[in-house]
């Protein structure tokens, strides 16, 4: 191995050496930090669960001896099962900010993005139910730095209603200090709202019946102001079309101030523009029209607001799709609570790895490319190009 790859891989492991073993004291044969930096690998390299995992390091185990601490050779499968199993999901995720963090910077810095569009959504592992433990489904909610493919937090909650309680728990997890947040309707709260201004970010909050009461007065304004094109308001429209695989898309977006008597304002800290965005998709000659209002704490401009509402879906095509296709995760039965958290954590994180790589191959053929080429995985692990 290159001197520089030994280099990298260290510096990876340092971001574990806080990390406190779950391990008893008689059972510490292997490193911790080089146990979690070799689940990184094998998670790159496709492994789906601890016995994928001990079975890809004991293929490539003469590549891990020589780049990490290993000094009783590479650990069975139970190792990695007991760590994955022990580790608080939480204390597990927080050792990975430094590196997440550097890996933002970079990409930020790279695409030249002064306010990125942090996307909060949830998504359900259906297989990972175990009935006989009691255990349900985990469904956790995640952020997503649409712009930059990079997974930043996730926190796991009973079920898809506990997502409001499980939202201000994640916003605090991750510095979102300047960036533009979108969350769907059920994320649509006045207390996350305010904790968004008070994380010095703005928002761009879906409108549906669970705030029904300012979902119909938002239509309402705009209804009463579209029957003269927005003649008397402040409005600011952005259309684009988009054509291919059989269908043509109209998006059209509409931004307006807030209305100063508009109903329940003074309950929404930092609101200023309300605003819709009205999809027209017309498919083998089937049309449907479907129409979406927001609130947001942006000043109107409404190619920002628009971008902001577009980004959004990038949580779903770039991280919730990849991780179902590419990673199989609706398929996943690991069923203790702890693991399939912290892989989950796994999956999110080597995602976001492999889509920082700057080669022209799909994700799919980066992950597979990860198993057969050691160089191309430590490259993919430590930010570098060869």
């Amino acid at each position: 191995m290159g001197t520089i790859h030994r280099v990298g891989v260290e510096e990876i492991a340092k971001h574990f050496v806080e990390l406190q073993d779950p391990r008893s004291a008689v059972n510490l044969k292997h490193p911790l930090k080089s146990v979690v930096v070799i689940a990184v690998m094998a998670v790159l390299a496709g492994a789906d669960g601890p016995t994928a995992i001990a079975r890809w390091a004991k293929f490539k185990a003469e590549f891990l001896v020589a780049v990490l601490d290993l000094p009783n050779g590479v650990p069975c499968k139970d190792v990695f099962r007991n760590v994955l199993v022990a580790l608080n999901p939480s204390v597990f995720q927080k050792c990975f900010v430094n590196w997440v963090q550097s890996l933002r910077m970079k990409a930020a810095e790279a695409l030249d993005i002064e306010q990125p569009i942090l996307a909060v959504d949830g998504k359900t592992l259906r297989r990972s139910h175990d009935h006989n433990k009691g255990l349900g489904a985990l469904h956790s909610v995640s952020v997503w730095a649409s712009e930059l493919g990079l997974s930043l937090g996730q926190v796991a909650c009973a079920e898809k209603s506990n997502e409001i309680t499980a939202i201000p728990e994640l916003l605090r997890l991750v510095d979102i200090k300047g960036a533009i947040i979108t969350i769907d309707a059920m994320g649509t709260q006045k207390a996350i709202a305010e904790q968004i201004i008070d994380q010095k970010a703005d928002y761009v909050l879906a409108l549906k019946g669970n705030q029904e009461t300012l979902h119909q007065a938002v239509i309402d304004h705009i209804d009463k102001h579209s029957k003269n094109d927005f003649a008397d308001a402040k409005a600011r429209r952005y259309i684009t079309k988009e054509t291919g695989h059989g269908r043509e898309e109209i998006r059209g977006y509409m931004q307006m101030p807030v209305p100063k008597d508009l109903e329940q304002l003074e309950l929404w800290k930092g609101l200023k523009s309300i605003g819709m965005a009205t999809l027209v998709c017309n498919r083998n000659g089937k049309e449907t029209i479907e129409t979406r209002y927001y609130i947001s704490s942006l000043e109107v401009g409404v190619k920002r607001f628009a971008h902001a509402i577009r980004s959004h879906w990038g949580i779903e095509n770039g991280c919730h799709w990849s991780l179902d296709i590419i990673y199989r995760e609706d398929q996943s039965r690991i069923r203790d609570e702890h693991m399939r958290e912290n892989f989950a954590w796994l999956n999110r994180l080597t995602l976001s790895l492999l889509k920082q790589h700057p080669g022209k191959d799909s994700t799919i053929m980066k992950r597979r490319a990860c198993g057969w080429d050691e160089n191309l995985l430590l490259d993919i692990l430590t930010g570098t190009t060869t």
